[in-house]
């Protein structure tokens, strides 16, 4: 009596090169014209400028939010990267101010995106959960650095940190005109974090 073959489980392909090279191009351009545009750009616009097909976006990113979340995702990771290479290189508090300087840059790169990310941190079901979640936790070990080495007040934590420079990033948001002023703005409430001496 013979034994039937089990059919062998499918491998899962690797995505060709043609199609990665489409990939990494739609981000590159989504970039931009989200950086121009806003989180509410012009899929089509991307499309167009990436020099594909609508529907090559789509096959890539089905939704405007699956785009949104891959820039945002890459932005957090980054920033993950940079709080610890910071950690590692420079003292407490320039640490803590020069990644400061990075994260407020990176929410105001794109407008809308300082609510985007609120709501990320709020939500665990969220694919960008983990991201969000990991940059906090990199950028709250600066913060107790810099609390520890007496540079920042005793009483803040990483909630009232965010909530500050979001604020910046919405305000910018809200008035263009204002957001040549968000270094000056960061400044101050560094100013209200110190320690005082």
């Amino acid at each position: 009596m013979t034994e039937k073959a089990t059919p062998a489980t499918p491998t899962p392909r690797a995505q060709r090169v043609d199609a990665q090279r489409n990939r990494t191009r739609i981000l590159q351009v989504a970039r931009t014209v989200v950086a121009e545009q806003g989180t509410q750009a012009s899929l089509r616009d991307i499309a167009r400028r990436a020099g594909v097909g609508l529907g090559t976006l789509y096959r890539h990113f089905p939704t405007r939010e699956e785009l949104l979340e891959t820039l945002l995702g890459e932005g957090f990771d980054r920033l993950a990267a940079k709080a610890a290479s910071l950690e590692d290189t420079h003292a407490p508090g320039e640490a803590l101010v020069e990644w400061l300087g990075d994260f407020a840059s990176g929410t105001t790169a794109y407008r809308g995106l300082g609510a985007s990310m609120m709501a990320t941190l709020e939500d665990a079901d969220s694919s960008l959960h983990a991201s969000c979640l990991a940059m906090r936790q990199a950028a709250g070990r600066l913060l107790a650095n810099a609390q520890e080495a007496g540079f920042i007040r005793p009483d803040v934590d990483g909630t009232d940190l965010f909530a500050l420079v979001n604020a910046v990033s919405w305000i910018a948001d809200q008035a263009p005109s204002i957001a040549a002023r968000r270094e000056h703005l960061l400044a101050l409430i560094l100013d209200g974090l110190r320690h005082p001496s």
